[in-house]
């Protein structure tokens, strides 16, 4: 008797993308998300507004994801959601619309940590695209605008936080010195295209030194913002003349405070195989600092395609996959939580 597939659909809803993705025992089929772009003109997600974009949004996304997959809804083994952390009204939306539809299709419900499904997007197999995926244990960077953490994964469902951010995030403090600057956001897109014209030497700014594997970025944005304020007395319009320099010493700033942490971690645990995930990921300074180190200290290591560094829904897929073949379920009365580590 032929063995059924696992047909996992995944959603996610954590912030301001709408994705849905459909997974066939481990090979992505579709993965689809909508972006807000309504946030722009705030300069920083608004959390009512992404409530009501994801409810515009999540059907026509689940429609589409399934059809390119060419799956249809009564062949779905288990429904995967986000369940936090994220806002709330955003998370909700997805986590009532997977009720729904699991609920109406007789199908499990699989809830998924969102930074799990960060750190396991380096496990998403493609058809026809050679798998490289890192061997158990091996250490993780996960930066993006709401985390920067350090991550021992020692199996698909027991990871450990070693280091992480006693202030604010990598990405955070990449948009606020961005928001500082006039220059838009989201910040990180604009500071990695002007960092490519400017020199990283041009500018230092603070590298705080705390203890362990943590990190702290807040004195590095007092530091910018303190250096930007007198640089703008002597020139108003210095900002105009030095924003590539500015991006690129800031950039700079940011990737060595990053790796000098996580090449701490690597040595000590004795681990070579590093990965790095979450949308900081995207960064080409960051992803140049990884191969730096490979080759100088023998690091193997894997970076995420671009389409997963932001937040999509074929990551969710993943370690849905991975909860369903442990008949790891969750009920349906299940809340959305707003915070929680890994």
């Amino acid at each position: 008797m032929e063995k059924k597939p696992v047909i996992i659909l995944g959603i996610e809803s954590s912030c301001d993308d709408t994705s849905a993705a459909v997974l066939r025992d481990g090979v992505l089929l579709s993965n689809v998300t909508a972006s807000q772009a309504v946030h722009e003109a705030y300069g920083g997600v608004v959390p009512e507004l992404a409530s009501r974009a994801h409810q515009q949004n999540i059907v026509p996304v689940v429609d589409q994801a399934l059809k390119r997959a060419g799956v249809s809804k009564e062949e779905l083994s288990a429904i995967a959601f986000t369940r936090g952390p994220g806002l709330m009204g955003s998370l909700l939306v997805g986590v009532s619309f997977a009720k729904g539809l699991a609920a109406s299709l007789g199908i499990p419900m699989i809830d998924v940590n969102h930074l799990q499904g960060h750190v396991l997007a380096h496990f998403i197999r493609e058809e026809g695209t050679p798998s490289d995926l890192p061997p158990f244990p091996f250490l993780c960077l996960l930066v993006s605008g709401g985390n920067s953490q350090i991550v021992l994964v020692k199996a698909y469902n027991d990871m450990q936080i070693i280091g992480q951010t006693i202030d604010d995030a990598a990405g955070e403090a990449i948009d606020k010195c961005s928001k500082v600057m006039g220059l838009g956001y989201p910040g990180g897109p604009i500071i990695d295209r002007l960092a490519r014209q400017g020199n990283p030497e041009a500018y230092e700014f603070a590298k705080p030194a705390i203890e362990g594997y943590n990190y702290s970025f807040s004195g590095l944005k007092t530091s910018f913002l303190y250096n930007l304020r007198d640089w703008l007395k002597d020139d108003p319009d210095f900002i105009e003349h030095h924003k590539c320099d500015l991006a690129a010493s800031l950039e700079k700033t940011i990737v060595d405070i990053l790796m000098n942490k996580l090449r701490r971690a690597a040595r000590d645990l004795k681990i070579r195989h590093v990965a790095v995930a979450g949308g900081v990921s995207a960064n080409t300074g960051l992803r140049e600092a990884f191969r730096e180190h490979a080759s100088r200290y023998g690091w193997k290591i894997y970076i995420p395609k671009f389409s997963y560094t932001t937040d999509n829904a074929a990551m969710i897929a993943i370690v849905g996959h991975f909860k369903y073949l442990d008949k790891d379920f969750c009920p349906m009365e299940a809340p959305a939580y707003s915070r929680v580590a890994i």
